[in-house]
């Protein structure tokens, strides 16, 4: 699991690359908290390289969805793989999440 992360004026972007998972889900954690924690609100993660999420993947990016929104933030996914995408919508969390098939998409939601 790789996450990058970069600062642009409106939001950060978020890449993810791998897998998502019980084995590196407190990694994750960290990572995606330490953006958050630098005050970070505004989030278009990217998940054009996220090869696989677990329930335990799930729960990192619900975690700081509810975080992010309880500062009064936005994260919206963006590029989602036909796999990932299935996962998300049988769990329900298409639902939860603003997911949207290109980071401009993500973008604009972001930027209201």
């Amino acid at each position: 699991m790789k996450i990058t992360s970069r600062q642009n004026k409106d939001f950060t972007s978020v890449c993810m690359e791998g897998k998502l998972d019980a084995a590196n889900a407190a990694e994750a954690e960290k990572s995606l908290s330490e953006i958050y924690d630098a005050g970070m609100l505004n989030l278009v993660v990217d998940l054009s390289n996220l090869e696989y999420v677990s329930s335990a993947g799930m729960r990192v990016l619900l975690v700081l969805a509810k975080k992010v929104q309880q500062k009064g933030g936005r994260v919206s996914l963006s590029n989602l793989s036909a796999k990932v995408r299935e996962v998300f919508d049988i769990s329900g969390f298409s639902t939860i999440f603003k997911i949207f098939n290109s980071a401009a998409e993500a973008e604009a939601y972001i930027r209201g």
